[in-house]
């Protein structure tokens, strides 16, 4: 079986870095991912908060960060990682439905999903005015009114961010009352440009076929059902990290957030996590690149201490 330096899980923007930084260290890499180059940038129509480009397309983007990974000597393979275990010499295991990749260093890059309201439109509105990253597409959606689904921090404060750019924005929750911090709330009720919908939820998102164009709400108490048009959805309901496979490791924070030093390096020696996977505030292609270089030369210094 061959043992790799390191083996990366998951081919975001992250995992590309750690693996380019790894490999012209001269490193043995293997890059496992379970679907094409680039995670979650894959999904993002424009991409304006990259520097180097006033905007890019996301696959794009991604294309770009793979392509120097194969002359640089980069290995892949495609697999679902059932779990990653570590023997009592130090060597890793990945293991997926199908293979088992042995390894000094583990890089753990799989990222986050953010929680789907799961109603009929939501899907097929992707990236046509559903979005759930305000940051990476608040831009788009200037002068249009937007709604904000959510109570939490997050939701509010992506609220907040969006007045930047929206005629109004509108934050729609299941509850009375917001779940956000104290502060957080007062500033979004003294905010002109905000106005709540209450006790309600999305049943549908509505559009014509190329955008949406409204959402049908309904009272959550009344059970009435209603019409409300708005140019942009903003979805923030939660978002998971993508930890399942490696919790047995003892490295996440009790939501199942990977907890790393400085240098991207979890509490069991040779294991390092990039990206949106971690225990952090700002999750951005820039932080995840940054995460990676960090994480790629973490290995080799691992590796040759411990030569």
């Amino acid at each position: 079986m061959t043992l790799y330096d390191t083996v990366v899980i998951g081919a975001g923007p992250g995992g590309m870095t750690a693996a380019m930084y790894a490999a012209r260290s001269e490193l043995k890499v293997l890059l496992l991912e379970r679907g094409a180059p680039g995670g979650q940038m894959n999904n993002t129509a424009e991409i304006e908060n990259y520097p180097g480009y006033e905007t890019i397309m996301g696959p794009e983007l991604s294309m770009k960060m793979y392509e120097p990974l194969e002359g640089l000597g980069v290995e892949n393979a495609y697999g679902i990682v059932q779990n990653v275990t570590v023997n009592a010499d130090g060597i890793k295991q990945v293991i997926t439905e199908d293979d088992v990749f042995e390894a000094k260093t583990v890089i753990i890059a799989t990222g986050a999903q953010h929680r789907h309201l799961n109603v009929p439109g939501e899907e097929a509105y992707g990236a046509r005015g559903v979005s759930y990253c305000a940051v990476c597409d608040g831009a788009f959606f200037r002068n249009q009114e937007i709604l904000v689904v959510g109570g939490g921090d997050s939701a509010v404060e992506e609220a907040l961010f969006l007045t930047r750019f929206g005629s109004s924005v509108t934050i729609l929750h299941r509850r009375d009352e917001l779940r956000a911090q104290k502060i957080i709330q007062e500033r979004a009720f003294s905010n002109d440009k905000i106005s709540f919908i209450w006790d309600s939820a999305v049943e549908e998102v509505l559009g014509n076929d190329m955008k949406i164009t409204g959402v049908r709400i309904k009272n959550l108490k009344t059970g009435e059902l209603t019409e409300k048009a708005f140019g942009g959805l903003f979805v923030y309901i939660g978002i998971d990290p993508m930890t399942e496979t490696v919790k047995n490791l003892g490295i996440t924070d009790e939501i199942g957030w990977i907890i790393t030093d400085q240098g991207m390096q979890t509490k069991v020696p040779g294991i390092f996590a990039v990206g949106d996977v971690r225990q952090k505030d700002l999750r951005q292609i820039t932080t995840a690149v940054g995460e990676g270089a960090l994480a790629g030369q973490g290995v080799y210094k691992y590796i040759t201490e411990n030569a």
